[in-house]
């Protein structure tokens, strides 16, 4: 012990010691978050059954509809629609007027990315399909993979990362894409612990499901 950190009031000891223990294994998992979204590999040439799409980020079904155009799929769900949204106006807002609106399935459903699994398992068993690939923004990634596959354990779920246009290019800046992944790192660790928060607490998905869109 340093003759400064003796100097310490003890209780100011066993803060900053609890701090530490709580604070350093946050920041790793933080660290894994971000290195692993960012370098998550993405098959383009592999086919599934279904392109899935989760709103609410840049780009995301504009990524969804290039995949569908490609032939990378049979359909296109959109999960998380606005229900007065309909596949034409958002064929036309994506840019892709000349898409087929017949392969678009759209969900309204959902509000959350707890509910964007859930419709989404729905519809997957309604088509009897048995792959799907993940569309969704890089730093939403990790957490709506563990949604999905707890919704639906005998689909195979390919991830599709987005990557939002930088600051340069108009997107956000650094701090802006930080906060993003620390909120989203907070929410991860949530889901992650919602099976053992529930099995004390029943009633707490309801909460959780409000709380973390």
């Amino acid at each position: 012990m340093t003759a400064a950190s003796r100097r310490w009031p003890r209780p100011l000891r066993w803060l900053a010691v609890a701090l530490a223990a709580v604070g350093l294994p946050w920041l790793a998992g933080l660290t894994w978050l971000v290195v692993s979204s960012l370098t998550m590999d993405s098959d383009r040439t592999a086919a599934t059954d279904a392109i899935v799409v989760l709103t609410g980020g840049r780009l995301r079904v504009e990524a969804g509809l290039d995949l569908l155009g490609a032939g990378r799929a049979k359909k296109l769900f959109i999960s998380g629609v606005n229900p007065h949204v309909d596949r034409v106006a958002l064929l036309r807002v994506a840019g892709h007027v000349d898409g087929d609106a017949s392969r678009i399935v759209l969900g309204h459903d959902a509000d959350n990315t707890f509910g964007n699994a859930r419709e989404t398992a729905v519809w997957m068993r309604q088509q009897d399909y048995r792959s799907l690939r993940l569309v969704t923004s890089w730093y939403h990634m990790q957490r709506s993979l563990l949604e999905f596959r707890r919704a639906m354990p005998e689909v195979e779920i390919l991830p599709e990362p987005v990557f939002p246009p930088t600051e340069s290019d108009g997107g956000a800046g650094w701090a802006d894409t930080a906060m993003l992944a620390i909120g989203e790192y907070n929410k991860y660790l949530a889901t992650l612990v919602r099976p053992q928060v529930v099995a004390i607490w029943p009633g707490a998905a309801g909460s959780y499901a409000s709380q973390h869109p």
